[in-house]
């Protein structure tokens, strides 16, 4: 189905020519220019330097988990208008049952931002938040960055990056968004999907092909080859937006007829115009996908690259189910079992839930094939229910007018407005050990909502509409949508007309239109981010989490689900760190958090002077604070709060062997927390409670040195030599760190335009 090939090519006559067959081709760096993603990146490059760009977006979007904390930190640091449109979604916490008025008090202050700043905002379930990019801000040649890690829309020609939200402030600020020039992944497509094949299937095929080796970490995918064109606009951004689940860092595709409709639709059609590589492009690797061979899949827990098709599932569901459980178990940690095996009746795996969602699911396509499927069928009254979100209020009026939701209504099912809530742990959760399948982005542990500290736990396995659809029709009984009989939609029916009327009613567009008088609206639980020390000569970090497994997740950092309901709350919702993994974090950061706090007024706690005694410490030169070691930190979403919550509980440092996301490593940079990292054969065995002390740290930043020797200092008394890494620092980026936190660096008079 996917083959990765780890060498260079070029596009000629759109087919691929080996580098190290070429001849009389251009040099790769000259080469690589002539992709679709160097020609809009050059585009939007403000540097000098082609090895280290320094981007300016068109447009910038967030949900109601970020947007709070972004305007905030912006205006510390002299936010007086938004110079680019700004959207504002309220897609995530749209349930007000959760957390008494907070969430709407949230939805208040964006409007109110909105207006005072000169921005877009979009009310609570209009659209979720990509669904509202793509029909409203995508174009081709743009780019969008987004405080959303699933900001995809390279199928629309439009290149879209996710990322924390220190980087939004510093394009509502007028700075950059500063990358090394990334590498260039050609993405062959050839043949066409399968009736019952969706893009899911193709993109969790993509997945486990490419995460688990890293081969497509921080790059560009470039979408090309003959299958481009055999796919709807609607199957190619259900494969687009699952690349983040490759880690890349955005994709592309080449343009064609069919995005050229897709924009006259949506009433936009000058946002169109062709985009393909030129020949001779180079290609820094490949990967083939043959959509002729692709199978419905299944992407098992706690991954979307824990990947079988559904076929090997049913062939030997006890060997793959207690093989999966067991990843499962360790990942736990002991805190509940998982029993997938329960799921298996009579020889077959059933299911508990269906749930078509989101950015990925909620797609006009989708929900129209599964309901096609559904038509005459029942879910029937047992165990299994199944719930379908359309991603936007255009989507549901086209599904209303045409008869979709009666016939998936018919047949049991539950319609529900725009909401990202199942995708995050923050709706349609489960029973205890029950398995969900979803057309959704993320199966994460925890992600359905289930509370392992409290003896509750789910499962959720990643499917597409079509299956899901299928194995309701079968009493959920799991089925691939290839062996289901049912009647294709007619290319009218598949037809999606488009109505924006409803955004044009409901949506408030302010951009360039700021009105400077009027008021943010504060609720009780939006709070001011607290005081943020700068870094001193030295560095003095307790270790306060140890992790050892192999990736840690940003929802293991700061879960979601209904902790996001504090998001505007820095203190409140730092109570939540690690909580599901390390539950004694908190408690931790906080008492070495007093330690720093004490030492500032000049009252140095006796096991802060014992620790430096034994390196020769100074304690008026030296910041206390509290560190996380993991392996490999930061996958998946790219919430900011994953950084800020260890620097409001006084996180100085993270170790790694390497940030698992681009966008993480920004996040804790941009709070303050200094990203070293280690090299893989240098072991950790150090533990929770000892000491890493690291001299001249702020002049080693601030001169680019990134090779430091830190001496750990052990329970037992002992020490011993680290040595740490800190490379690839841009010159913003080391002085943000010798700052204590991006607000600082701006309110030192630094990074304005």
């Amino acid at each position: 189905m996917v083959e990765v090939i780890k060498k260079g090519a070029y596009l000629v006559n759109n087919q691929i020519v080996w580098a190290d067959e070429a001849k009389g081709m251009e040099a790769a760096d000259a080469a690589r220019e002539k992709t679709i993603a160097y020609s809009i990146l050059r585009a939007h490059d403000k540097s000098t330097d082609p090895k280290k760009m320094r981007i300016k977006f068109d447009a910038l979007i967030s949900h109601d988990i970020t947007f709070v904390g972004i305007i905030q930190t912006a205006k510390a640091s002299g936010l007086k208008k938004f110079p680019i449109p700004y959207a504002m979604t309220n897609c995530h916490n749209s349930l007000c049952a959760v957390g008494g008025t907070i969430n709407e008090d949230d939805h208040a202050f964006g409007l109110s931002a909105a207006r005072k700043y000169g921005g877009i905002y979009v009310p609570a379930n209009q659209a979720v938040i990509h669904q509202y990019a793509r029909e409203r801000l995508a174009g081709c040649g743009k780019m969008v960055l987004g405080s959303d890690s699933h900001t995809r829309y390279g199928s629309y020609g439009c290149m879209g990056v996710g990322e924390g939200g220190g980087e939004l402030v510093k394009q509502l600020l007028e700075n950059t968004y500063d990358v090394a020039a990334p590498e260039v992944v050609m993405v062959y497509l050839d043949g066409k999907p399968r009736k019952g094949v969706g893009p899911q299937d193709v993109a969790i095929a993509l997945v486990a092909a490419t995460f688990p080796k890293g081969d497509v970490k921080n790059k560009i995918l470039e979408f090309v080859g003959p299958g481009v064109a055999n796919l709807s606009s609607d199957f190619r951004i259900g494969v687009d937006v699952m690349t983040t689940e490759t880690s890349c860092l955005s994709s592309i595709w080449a343009t064609d007829e069919v995005t050229k409709k897709f924009y006259e639709n949506i009433g936009r059609p000058e946002d169109y115009k062709e985009l393909k590589p030129a020949e001779g492009a180079y290609y820094d690797s490949v990967v083939k996908i043959d959509l002729d061979k692709v199978e419905c899949m299944i992407a098992l827990p706690f991954h979307p690259s824990i990947a079988y098709t559904i076929h090997e599932l049913q062939a030997d569901p006890e060997g793959i189910l207690a093989k999966v459980e067991e990843e499962c178990n360790k990942q736990l940690g002991g805190k509940v079992q998982m029993d997938l095996r329960r799921n298996i009746v009579d020889g077959k795996v059933t299911c508990d839930q269906g749930v078509i969602v989101g950015c990925s699911g909620g797609m006009y396509e989708n929900i129209v094939e599964a309901a096609a499927i559904l038509e005459g069928q029942s879910i029937g009254n047992g165990y299994f229910d199944m719930s379908v979100y359309p991603s936007s209020t255009p989507i549901s009026l086209a599904i209303t007018k045409n008869g979709t939701a009666t016939k998936l209504m018919e047949a049991g099912c539950v319609m529900k407005p725009a909401f990202c809530g199942p995708c995050f742990g923050a709706g349609d959760t489960p029973a205890n050990n029950a398995l969900s399948i979803r057309h959704a982005t993320r199966n994460f542990a925890n992600r359905e909502g289930s509370k392992p500290g409290n003896g509750q736990i789910s499962a959720v396995a990643l499917m597409d509409a079509r299956s899901i659809a299928a194995t309701a029709a079968n009493g959920g009984v799991l089925t691939a949508a290839t062996d289901f009989d049912y009647e294709l939609p007619t290319a009218e029916q598949l037809e999606y007309v488009y109505d924006g009327s409803v955004y044009a009613k409901r949506c408030y567009e302010g951009f360039n239109s700021p009105q400077e008088e009027a008021e943010l609206r504060y609720g009780p639980n939006i709070k001011d981010w607290p005081a943020m020390p700068a870094l001193q000569d030295d560095l003095l970090v307790k270790l306060c989490a140890v992790i050892h497994d192999p990736v840690t997740t940003t929802d293991e950092l700061i879960p979601s689900g209904e902790t996001s309901s504090y998001r505007s709350n820095p203190i409140g919702l730092s109570e939540f760190a690690l909580s599901r993994r390390v539950p004694e974090y908190v408690g931790r950061s906080k008492a070495v958090r007093a330690l720093e706090e004490a030492r500032e007024k000049g009252e140095v706690a006796q096991e802060v002077k014992d620790a430096l005694a034994k390196v020769g410490g100074d304690a008026a030169k030296t910041t206390i604070g509290s560190c996380v070691f993991a392996r490999r930190p930061g996958d998946g979403s790219a919430r900011e709060q994953a950084a800020s919550c260890q620097k409001v509980l006084g996180g100085f440092a993270n170790i790694c062997y390497e940030y698992a996301t681009k966008r993480y490593r920004s996040n804790c940079i941009n709070w303050g927390i200094v990203p070293f990292t280690m090299d893989a054969s240098v072991e950790f065995p150090y533990e929770d409670g000892e000491w890493v002390y690291v001299p001249g740290v702020k002049k080693a930043i601030a001169e680019g040195v990134e090779e430091m020797t830190a001496t750990v200092i052990r329970k037992d008394g002992t020490t011993a030599e680290l040595p740490l890494k800190c490379a690839g620092l841009t010159a913003d980026e080391r002085l943000i760190l010798q700052e204590g936190c991006l607000m600082n660096y701006y309110a030192a008079g630094y990074g304005k335009a």
